[in-house]
Formats: structure tokens, C-alpha cells, sequence
């Protein structure tokens, strides 16, 4: 089931959100940064302000009353950005990604946005080939990489953005 994500969820998204993307256990997934980047991809306080933020919404997909999936959406004027999505990575190539995609295109369309725009770091094809099976497209548009005093770069491959967007039929 996909539902809007509470606060009550903020410390079960940050175990799921950094498993996924970065560390050993991100590893048994293919969606992993874990060979670019060491260090947490977000924390328990930014979550907090996602949640609390209007405009922001953090979905999240639950099984069996546990947390095993979520997308980031940002409602910016006439688009929606999509960013963190995250599956458990025992659980990815089973449908997930595909279902919270799903869910980003409805809450597009419930706010009446006709694209969805995400980044996704350049370096990482396999990502960028799913992204684009499910319907979007590099817009061409670069941007570079948001570094943080929490990212330790693992890699000397430039790490820019790729734009990619989706228009929605609404």
C-alpha cells in the first residue's frame, strides 16, 4: 500500500532510504552509490523538514505494516520533482520502483502537473536505462552534483546530474 509518510515514519525511512543507497547493505541491490559516494544519503532531521515542508510529499510503500519503499515528490510551479526513490534492496527488480513511479505520475496528475523531473547522477547507465524503459527522457540538461560535508567521493568519474523528465497526461 502507498501512503503519504508521517513523522512517525522519519526514523524507519532514514534506516530504509541509507540502506538502499549507500553502504554494504545497499550492495545487494543494483541501485546502489555505493561505489561513488561512502557517507548517509539523508538524516532523520531532513526527513523531518521533507514532511513538515509544504509542497513536499514523501510517499511510502508498506508491507505486512513494514516500510520497504518511498519516493520524494516536490511540487515546484508547473512540475514535479521526484527524487530518493528507494526500494529495500532485497526487495528491488520485484515491481516496487514501478508502483511508486505510478504513484508519482497519480499525484501529478491530482495536482495537475503535466511533467515529473528528476536527476540522476550521469555515471550511473543502468539506472538511467530503467528510468528511461519507464518513460522518461534526457532532457539535456546538466547539473552538477549537491556535495555535502556528509558525501566522501569514492570515485574520480564526475558525478553531474542528468535531467530527465516525464510528461503526464492528465
Amino acid at each position: 500500500m502507498i501512503t503519504q509518510a508521517t513523522i512517525t515514519d522519519v526514523a524507519a525511512l532514514s534506516t530504509l532510504i541509507n540502506s538502499a543507497y549507500r553502504g554494504e547493505s545497499s550492495k545487494k541491490g543494483w541501485t546502489t552509490e555505493a561505489d561513488l559516494l561512502e557517507g548517509i544519503r539523508t538524516s532523520e532531521d531532513e526527513l523531518t523538514t521533507i514532511i513538515t515542508t509544504p509542497n513536499h510529499y514523501l510517499l511510502k510503500f508498506t508491507c505486512d505494516n513494514k516500510i520497504i519503499g518511498s519516493v520524494l515528490l516536490i511540487a515546484k510551479q508547473d512540475v514535479l520533482y521526484l527524487g530518493m526513490l528507494t526500494v529495500s534492496p532485497e526487495l528491488q527488480n520485484s515491481g516496487i520502483g514501478k508502483q511508486l513511479l505510478k504513484a508519482a505520475e497519480d499525484h501529478a496528475k491530482l495536482l495537475s502537473l503535466k511533467t515529473i523531473q528528476m536527476t540522476v547522477i550521469g555515471i550511473r547507465k543502468e539506472l538511467l536505462a530503467w528510468y528511461i524503459r519507464n518513460g522518461y527522457e534526457d532532457t539535456g540538461r546538466r547539473q552538477p552534483f549537491p556535495f555535502s560535508e556528509k558525501d566522501k567521493i569514492l570515485t574520480d568519474q564526475s558525478l553531474d546530474f542528468i535531467v530527465l523528465e516525464k510528461k503526464i497526461l492528465i
